[in-house]
């Protein structure tokens, strides 16, 4: 999964005006989610070998619950309590759906051919947000939108001999977490990040418990310590996603999110020898600037005046 956290958005809107004067802080830490997000990934695909997906995401969202319940009860019971909790139950599904696709994907692709396909989310953003939020996107922003199509087609080379049909699995999961994120921003304004969190890990975890006993697989305890990892590594980076931008805004960090695609590239040919061919890094390159353009576009959409739309276009 990309380092950008569904909850870390609306939780920098809310606090960059008091830590907009620690940008270096909050470089360091979207970083340093990377790497975990990474490990987290890379121990997914390890762990692939012998369990199932859905089952890999149960043990994440396992995880996920067993350190976000007992947050979430010391924080204040209001932390279980939603103002918009059928959204907040559309938006665990979809962040589950998102996980598990992706886990999915690991198991056929290069870990870096994955991760780089998953970076065109923004695309599915863009287009996402006509429908569900009603805004009107400028010529640029659907310009960027077509360019890191152009990059996804770069790395998957359909019609090609280097063509995996797996491809749709992380084509989907940035779909999936497309809408997670725009189901956030409709969402942040009624509800606490807490309350969103704590939401993301019942739903998901209750969402799997219901399907992971067609598929269950009996772990080794290797397979279940590396599962655990595997969630505390996930748990940790989007916890530390959500710190980083308590100390800067989101177009400073955006850039940043794109090195987890550096950590992954590296775990992917320490652990299983994968190399990723030169066609792989220029489509990297051309989804990472569409990406760039996009949030640098979302900035200055942000700068104009609100009064007459809640989303005004860029």
């Amino acid at each position: 999964m990309t380092a950008t956290s569904p909850n870390a958005p609306d939780a920098g809107r809310r606090l960059t005006h008091r830590h907009a004067d620690q940008p270096l802080r909050g470089i360091a830490l979207i970083v340093l989610s990377t790497v975990f997000l990474a490990c987290s990934d890379t121990l997914a695909k390890y762990l692939g070998r012998t369990v199932p997906p859905i089952e890999i995401g149960w043990i994440r969202f396992l995880v996920f619950v067993l350190i976000m319940m007992p947050v979430a009860l010391m924080s204040s019971a209001s932390s279980l309590r939603s103002a918009r909790p059928k959204l907040q139950v559309l938006r665990g599904l979809a962040l589950v759906a998102s996980s598990t696709l992706f886990i999915s994907g690991l198991q056929f692709l290069p870990i870096a051919e994955a991760s780089a396909t998953s970076f065109v989310a923004p695309l599915f953003v863009t287009a996402l947000s006509i429908v569900m939020l009603g805004e009107s996107i400028g010529i640029r922003r659907w310009a960027a939108s077509v360019v890191g199509l152009i990059g996804v087609l770069i790395v998957i080379r359909p019609g090609s001999a280097a063509f995996n049909p797996a491809v749709i699995f992380p084509i989907l999961s940035a779909l999936t977490w497309a809408v997670t994120l725009i189901l956030t921003r409709m969402i942040s304004g009624a509800d606490r990040a807490i309350v969103t969190m704590t939401f993301s890990a019942l739903v998901g975890f209750v969402a799997l418990s219901v399907i992971v006993p067609f598929v269950w697989v009996t772990p080794s305890w290797e397979g279940i310590m590396l599962g655990v990892l595997v969630g505390l590594a996930s748990t940790m980076g989007q916890w530390i996603v959500v710190l980083a931008y308590r100390y800067a805004d989101a177009s400073v960090l955006a850039p940043f999110t794109y090195s987890q695609l550096v950590w992954v590239t590296f775990l992917g040919f320490g652990l299983f020898g994968e190399v990723p061919d030169v066609w792989t890094f220029v489509g990297a390159a051309v989804i990472i600037a569409s990406g760039l353009y996009t949030a640098h576009r979302e900035r200055l959409r942000r700068k104009q005046p609100v009064a007459a739309e809640p989303y005004p276009s860029p």
